[in-house]
């Protein structure tokens, strides 16, 4: 068998804006989850409440219905009776959509996680990148600052300028 016959190319940028900061971690939702597995979402929940025990809280929890309401439009789920919300979706951390090949048994579902791991890593790449790049900044600031000071005084001079009282406009 060919591996490559079984590669499925997710856009990245579908794959990163599927993925949401709740409650301080990068998640998933169910339902955006299902889309990409091609799987119904009651199909997808389904398989995880058989194995929960694969589960564990940093895994996948269950949305409080205030965070539903912060999050519902973003989401795009729908409400019943243009009120209360529908069951709140299962959200699942990176460890928890690497769970779900193993409890969704197709090639399909392997291939997307092996995607979405990727771009697990790659936000998380990108995060320390910039955390790196903050904190090289912030030790030029302190280091340069002592230099830099008499430069940003000699502008603030040159930018400051004496106002002169204005006389009144019309006539009298």
């Amino acid at each position: 068998m060919n591996k490559e016959n079984y590669k499925i190319v997710l856009p990245e940028k579908r794959l990163e804006s599927k993925i949401y900061f709740i409650r301080g971690k990068k998640v998933m939702i169910d339902k955006d989850l299902a889309e990409l597995y091609q799987v119904e979402t009651k199909i997808l929940n389904r398989a995880v409440r058989r194995n929960l025990d694969r589960f564990p809280d940093d895994f996948m929890f269950q949305m409080s219905k205030k965070e539903m309401e912060i999050w519902k439009f973003q989401f795009g789920t729908s409400n019943r009776e243009k009120m209360g919300l529908r069951k709140a979706p299962l959200v699942f951390t990176e460890h928890g959509v690497a769970m779900l090949s193993s409890v969704l048994h197709s090639k399909r579902a392997v291939q997307v996680n092996i995607q979405i791991m990727r771009t697990f890593t790659k936000i998380r790449e990108m995060l320390a990148t910039n955390r790196e790049l903050r904190e090289k900044i912030e030790k030029l600031e302190k280091k340069y600052d002592q230099q830099f000071k008499v430069v940003f005084q000699a502008i603030k001079k040159l930018l400051a300028f004496e106002e002169k009282p204005r006389g009144d406009i019309g006539f009298k």
